[in-house]
């Protein structure tokens, strides 16, 4: 038995119920996890409001958590009993422990703890595919990067920099403003007093950039699209102002024959390979030095309802866990 927080309808955060959960033994292929760290991300709430497609009610929420493996079944050699564990992402972790495919595990280093790893992994794995895999970041290039002060923001800003970009970020307050100028932003557009379209033509004397990342969504797509110099990138993997609404591809041909993409970290790290090579290069860079991921908020596992609200109205930055 142990507590979780599920769902039985979609709805606001008022359908998230504390609850106990029975925990059987771990089946060919799976682990049993005592998990001590959860995630918070926008991802949850996407699951809560029922924009992403659910198997079957009631279901745990959550998708990134970190602790240490309790037992292994059949057919498991690669993860033990004993070893210090975490993931991303996988439907299921708002709960203290639970079962997992083993595949989807990754051994933390002795320099990580759970609660690091639990703010990281989701949104730090994200930063690695956007910057190094869906759009390869080089020294030359100017980036803008939308929600500059939130989890994946913060983390690809500094990792962009990292690689020797220039990096904009957008952000909705002047705190804001001066949490990404400390973590890697040239230059912040708060969008509440500044046209981004207009700053970032002034930035790049008229010449746009190569790749946009948008996790914002409906409010600044289009805007963005006009950021994009001809045969840029936009990288659209969130929607945290709502939805998108229909595209008219002759749009991506008018403003510059620009390409689309939108990405998921589920298609990103399907392959156990390439999760795990993501994890490396994540655990590198922040044991380096060159990436800190800004664990801003710590709330505990019934107190989840307050921790969606709070993300939901953009209180919080940089990243939240919760405590089993």
């Amino acid at each position: 038995m142990t507590k979780a927080i599920r769902i039985h309808e979609t709805g606001g955060p008022e359908v998230l119920a504390y609850e106990d959960v029975e925990v059987g033994a771990p089946g060919p292929g799976e682990a049993l996890l005592h998990q001590t760290a959860v995630g918070l991300n926008f991802i949850d709430i996407y699951y809560r409001l029922g924009l992403y497609p659910i198997p079957s009610m009631p279901v745990t929420l959550g998708v990134e958590a970190a602790g240490t493996v309790e037992a292994v079944g059949d057919g498991v050699s690669d993860i033990q009993p004993g070893d210090r564990v975490a993931y991303a992402p996988v439907l299921g972790a708002y709960a203290g422990r639970r079962l997992i495919a083993a595949d989807r595990l990754v051994k933390l280093p002795d320099d990580v703890s759970a609660n690091e790893a639990a703010a990281m992994m989701l949104q730090g794995l994200t930063a690695q595919y956007l910057g190094r895999r869906c759009y390869r970041i080089a020294a030359a290039d100017t980036v803008l990067v939308h929600a500059a002060a939130g989890g994946v923001g913060l983390i690809l800003c500094q990792w962009a920099k990292h690689l020797g970009a220039t990096v904009i970020g957008t952000v909705g307050s002047e705190a804001k403003a001066e949490l990404a100028r400390r973590h890697g932003c040239d230059h912040v557009i708060n969008y509440t007093e500044e046209d981004f379209v207009e700053r970032v033509a002034e930035i790049t004397g008229g010449e746009g950039l190569p790749v946009v990342y948008d996790s914002v969504g409906k409010t600044t797509f289009m805007k963005s699209l006009d950021c994009l110099r001809p045969f840029g990138l936009m990288v659209s993997f969130g929607q945290s102002s709502g939805p998108v609404e229909p595209l008219d591809l002759k749009h991506l041909a008018a403003k510059g024959s620009l390409h689309l993409t939108r990405p998921t970290l589920m298609t990103y790290a399907a392959k156990r390979a390439d999760l795990l090579a993501g994890a490396k290069e994540l655990f590198e860079v922040v044991g380096s030095g060159a990436v800190t991921v800004q664990r801003n908020q710590e709330y505990s596992l019934a107190d989840t309802a307050e921790a969606h609200r709070d993300l939901e109205s953009r209180k919080t930055t940089g990243s939240t866990i919760l405590i089993p």
